[in-house]
């Protein structure tokens, strides 16, 4: 994914057999960086340094994605969370505030229900998982075909062409917008047939030709006692800053943040705004503890939210 700011060589890590990349900079308080569907940790590289200068900031590439592992294997969401619990761990971790964007929006909502003693606080950024609507060339990845039908594309080069052609604009003086670069840059990383697969793996586990099939809306309320913090780029094409609205609502206590004229990408968008809402947020709140006894009373519907 092209940037204008270049990270250090990743890392990587073995977990169950297959190997896993990720960044880790700084030192402080955790910070875990989950990014999208068909994208990478590079996705964060415009904010991550400057995250990294009060926390330490993890930010690996998911399975399926960047130079992880794309074995033949389970991409559901719940997969997702194992493996970052997994991740956590391994590295000597043991609670987090999960960033998470898009897909990763979704695998923080599920990590956070799965693993809430994990969880410190919840930023979605543009999240799936809270609305049916999304963009239809994702809804087209779940049409019967679209795995002869992307794999041939891959081999013609021409999912790499529009990232191609954001960089071309760019050398006449014509400038993509963040979210036209982020998803050009989705669709070159599927000419790799195993990351071609796992895309569509990946996206058919929530998603199928109606749109967003996998809904946390119903589960909200538990996380009305994790600091949650939503962000959206008030011009998102890809999921509709509607979903951002609703989820605020339902969320108890949580903070949205509009980035007005932003994209899918808000943090590509307006980096040291991002950065500076993300500190603003986690100085002012303190993070979660889990409580069983309180859980299983709101799960009873004998504690309110």
């Amino acid at each position: 994914m092209t940037s204008t700011a270049r990270l250090p060589r990743p890392r990587t890590i073995e977990l169950h057999g297959e190997p896993v990349s990720y960044h880790l900079l700084g030192e402080g308080p955790p910070l875990l960086l989950i990014h999208g569907i068909s994208s990478s940790s590079e996705s964060w590289s415009e904010v991550l340094p400057a995250l990294a200068e009060h926390h330490t900031v993890i930010a690996p590439d998911l399975i399926g994605h960047g130079a992880s592992a794309k074995p033949r294997g389970d991409y559901s969401l719940g997969a997702f969370a194992s493996g970052l619990r997994d991740l956590l761990v391994a590295l000597g971790h043991e609670r987090a505030t999960l960033v998470g964007h898009s897909l990763g929006g979704g695998i923080a909502m599920q990590f956070s229900y799965q693993f809430p003693e994990r969880v410190e606080r919840l930023v979605l950024v543009d999240s799936g998982g809270l609305g049916r609507e999304v963009h239809l060339m994702l809804r087209a990845a779940t049409l019967p075909g679209a795995d002869w039908v992307l794999p041939a594309l891959a081999w013609t080069g021409a999912l790499g062409a529009g990232a191609r052609g954001a960089r071309m604009l760019g050398r006449f003086g014509l400038h993509a917008s963040p979210e036209v670069r982020g998803i050009a840059d989705g669709f070159e990383t599927l000419e790799d047939p195993d990351a071609c697969r796992a895309f569509l793996h990946t996206a058919r586990s929530i998603i199928d030709p109606g749109g967003q099939r996998v809904s946390a809306r119903d589960r909200l309320y538990l996380a009305g006692d994790v600091p949650t913090l939503i962000v959206w780029g008030e011009r998102d094409t890809l999921i509709p800053v509607t979903h951002g609205y609703a989820a605020h609502e339902l969320i108890p206590h949580s903070r949205l943040e509009i980035f007005e004229g932003a994209g899918h990408f808000p943090f590509r968008d307006d980096p040291a705004r991002f950065v500076a809402v993300l500190r603003s947020f986690i100085d002012d709140t303190d993070p979660a503890t889990a409580d069983a006894v309180r859980l299983r009373g709101m799960l009873r519907g004998e504690v309110a939210a």
